[in-house]
């Protein structure tokens, strides 16, 4: 028996900032996409083109408060060929939330609040 990674899921409240947002920032774009017949639910399957793993944004009808994320100890992680291109992009676009420098790392905060750790491509 063997198991894969398929994706992951996170809640948002504004399905088009989010979408933006994983595009501008991670590069990520919209695979699939299933909307509920009743219009209760909506969810965007976001890909890199590269691996078959995805980020799938839940968009809830009657959800308008933001989401608790507890102490948000979990979070995503890139790995990018560019770092410093990346981390320009990053504090341009004002979402670099933390930085560790002794390990050569950054997180960057998505709108709903995730972080997303960002890791350069050769370590």
């Amino acid at each position: 028996m063997k198991f894969t990674f398929n994706h992951n899921n996170i809640n948002v409240l504004d399905l088009e900032k989010s979408i933006a947002f994983y595009k501008e920032n991670l590069g990520l774009t919209e695979v699939r996409r299933k909307n509920a017949e009743d219009g209760s639910f909506i969810l965007v399957f976001l890909g890199d083109g590269v691996t078959g793993h995805s980020l799938e944004l839940t968009w809830l009808r009657d959800w308008s408060t933001p989401y608790n994320l507890g102490d948000n100890e979990f979070h995503l992680a890139f790995h990018v060929d560019d770092f410093e291109g990346a981390y320009a992009l990053h504090k341009k676009n004002g979402c670099i939330c933390y930085e560790n420098k002794k390990m050569g790392i950054y997180f960057i905060a998505d709108p709903d609040g995730y972080w997303v750790e960002i890791i350069p491509a050769k370590r």
